[in-house]
């Protein structure tokens, strides 16, 4: 099989021909047919963010494809089965890869491939933020700061189907227009300095999830109602901020990191996921697709300013075919 490894933190990443894999007795073999891209993935590769791997490493950790194989230990789960993986073992971005049972879940027919690819992170951390750490609720108002990327997309959808009124900020016409095409009640610029005077002619906002909290945060605590909630999922450094603006509302910020959710969440968190793309409103957008070979520029892509869906690695595409929108 090929396989995309880095052999140290910071080195290139290169596509090799490896031996293919074996599934042991506790588990799945999967053929993949797509691999999710997200910011993680760098920091890992990198070394950055007390993040580590062991080497050789393969990048990804969302994949989409068919079980080959499980293990004879393994229930549930069997060969020609369509899933995708939130965690691997062996990582996504190679034609194969080994995954225990509990990062498999099945993938809606409604969804492709490289769609099924985006549910692991962006969807499971858009849920996450949402329901179990803010506690978002039918009628609250969401600002999603940031919105144009995988996670924000899938917030609001997922908000949006929740039944609450959406706040949306993209940095760019495309992204705005992208926002709006997904159902956002408002959407604002956040490149233009009167995006927040804009915000709060629209009305109060209850729960605020913030992509970039070292440069919003201390700007985002003045929207909120009473109890609003602010649930951090990206930063880059500090912030300054002013406690009485909490104070005032008697509001609270809170973290928020994908890799505390226990296996009840997960459970919980995969089960909506399945329900919401049956239903029809789990539908990832692509915003880039990559060929295995081009990973190492889906991991620059995925870094870049302006955000416009999700980017995968289409591993049935090849460098002169592969499509970039």
């Amino acid at each position: 099989m090929q396989a995309i490894q880095a052999q140290f933190h910071g080195d290139q990443l290169k596509l090799n021909q490896l031996p293919d894999l074996v599934a042991n007795q506790q588990q799945v073999l999967i053929s993949v047919k797509a691999a999710g891209v997200n910011p993680v993935d760098t920091y890992i590769v990198a070394g950055s963010n007390n993040y580590t791997a062991n080497f050789p490493h393969t990048p990804g950790k969302d994949a989409a494809g068919v079980i080959i194989a499980v293990g004879a230990d393994v229930t549930g789960l069997s060969p020609g089965q369509r899933v995708y993986c939130a965690g691997t073992l062996s990582g996504a971005s190679a034609e194969q890869c080994l995954a225990s049972p509990q990062q498999v879940y099945p993938l809606s027919n409604h969804l492709s491939f490289e769609q099924g690819a985006c549910l692991g992170t962006p969807y499971a951390t858009a849920w996450r933020a949402l329901f179990i750490r803010a506690h978002a609720q039918a009628a609250e108002t969401v600002f999603i700061h940031g919105a144009s990327g995988g996670v924000g997309l899938a917030a609001i959808q997922l908000a949006k189907a929740a039944g609450c009124r959406v706040f949306a900020s993209a940095g760019s016409e495309a992204g705005l227009a992208l926002l709006k095409q997904q159902g956002a009640d408002v959407v604002v610029n956040h490149h233009q300095t009167q995006h927040y005077q804009q915000l709060q002619q629209a009305g109060g906002v209850d729960v605020i999830l913030e992509m970039l909290a070292n440069q919003n945060l201390g700007d985002d605590l003045p929207l909120l109602n009473a109890r609003g909630r602010v649930v951090v999922i990206g930063s880059r450094g500090s912030v300054e901020i002013n406690p009485r603006d909490l104070m005032a509302r008697d509001a609270c910020i809170m973290g928020m990191a994908l890799a505390h959710a226990d296996s009840a969440q997960l459970k919980q968190i995969h089960t909506a996921l399945y329900a919401g793309a049956e239903a029809g409103f789990v539908r990832p957008v692509i915003g880039q697709s990559f060929a295995l070979a081009e990973t190492s520029a889906a991991h620059q892509a995925v870094m870049q300013a302006g955000a416009h869906g999700n980017i995968v690695i289409d591993t049935q595409q090849t460098k002169d075919t592969v499509s970039h929108q």
